[in-house]
């Protein structure tokens, strides 16, 4: 019985501890041993602003009032250098704005997924937008957010906003894009990854699939990046059909996080009446994570009817619903 017991002691001083940090395991996010869920919502402005719109105080309501533990921020390379016009600091108060939201959000226990949302085709201050692909300023943006943040794990890399229109190898491993009559290099989404993890840093990272972040089929088809901490993304919009197949497959492999999700009013579309609650019950069942489209009275969707952030009633007061009962 002693010898049983001395081997069970031993046992357990050698079993190793739970990974404080998030991190990925199978197809969900682990915290310290406790499965985490993402769940919130978009606070835009900083990718066509070099100053933003409420940012700080939207990312406070988004926690304080609507339950949110997740902000995803939409950010500019440009605007992160200091290359936009009318920036004359190197992107220094861009920066300490970016700086303020994560340590808000952080501080009060949420999590922040820094997204890449504008670019500029491989010319910096022009043609500042989506477009198809990052870029090697790209590449530049998240080597120096990785050295910045790699000493927190509730921030989160969202490498490049809805990817479209190239292949999936060239998703992955990058190569020529043409856009525009503009041609550029692209390091592709595991080029980003390898930047960031040769900074140092260990944060989650989310990848956008094609057909404007929303496609995920290819991952399950050969083309996952490698690295044992993504997360992959889909934007779920009302003209997005086939939820299951380009979408919910993979989450039984991997974790998932709608990275966007939302509806206007529009004769052409669903009634949104409709169509929220059914998206939102989609993710519930699956236990996807997801950050709401947008926390922004003029940005379509709009979940805001206002500044005094009263919820729009056709997709805000759904979000909001949905939101308090987070537990």
């Amino acid at each position: 019985m002693n010898g049983v017991l001395t081997l069970f002691l031993a046992a357990a001083i050698v079993a190793p501890k739970p990974n404080p940090n998030l991190h990925v395991e199978g197809n969900q996010l682990v915290e310290n041993g406790q499965v985490v869920r993402l769940q919130g919502l978009n606070v835009p402005s900083l990718e066509w602003s070099n100053t933003g719109e409420f940012v700080f105080r939207s990312a406070r309501v988004a926690l304080e009032e609507w339950n949110a533990n997740c902000v995803r921020l939409p950010l500019s390379q440009d605007r992160w250098f200091g290359r936009a016009e009318g920036q004359k600091d190197k992107g220094q108060d861009y920066q300490d704005t970016v700086a303020e939201v994560v340590n808000l959000v952080t501080n009060r226990k949420g999590y922040v997924v820094l997204d890449l949302h504008w670019s500029n085709a491989g010319e910096w201050g022009k043609r500042m937008a989506q477009h198809k692909m990052p870029d090697q300023h790209s590449a530049a943006f998240w080597k120096d957010l990785a050295g910045r943040y790699r000493g927190n794990p509730r921030v989160l890399f969202d490498l490049y906003n809805e990817p479209r229109d190239v292949d999936w190898k060239t998703w992955r491993d990058g190569g020529t894009v043409t856009e525009d009559g503009v041609t550029y290099q692209s390091p592709g989404m595991q080029g980003l990854v390898d930047t960031i993890r040769k900074r140092g840093a260990k944060n989650v990272i989310i990848a956008g699939g094609l057909d404007w972040g929303y496609d995920l089929t290819g991952i399950l088809n050969g083309y996952a990046l490698k690295d044992p901490n993504v997360v992959y993304s889909a934007h779920i919009y009302p003209w997005k059909t086939e939820w299951e197949q380009k979408v919910g497959r993979v989450a039984d492999t991997y974790p998932v996080f709608i990275g966007e999700v939302g509806a206007e009013p529009d004769p052409k579309q669903e009634d949104p009446a409709i169509w929220a609650p059914k998206v939102l019950n989609y993710i519930e069942k699956r236990k996807l994570h997801w950050a709401a489209w947008c926390f922004h009275p003029s940005a379509s969707p709009r979940m805001l009817v206002d500044w005094s952030y009263k919820p729009t009633p056709y997709w805000g007061q759904p979000v909001k619903e949905a939101l308090a009962k987070r537990n």
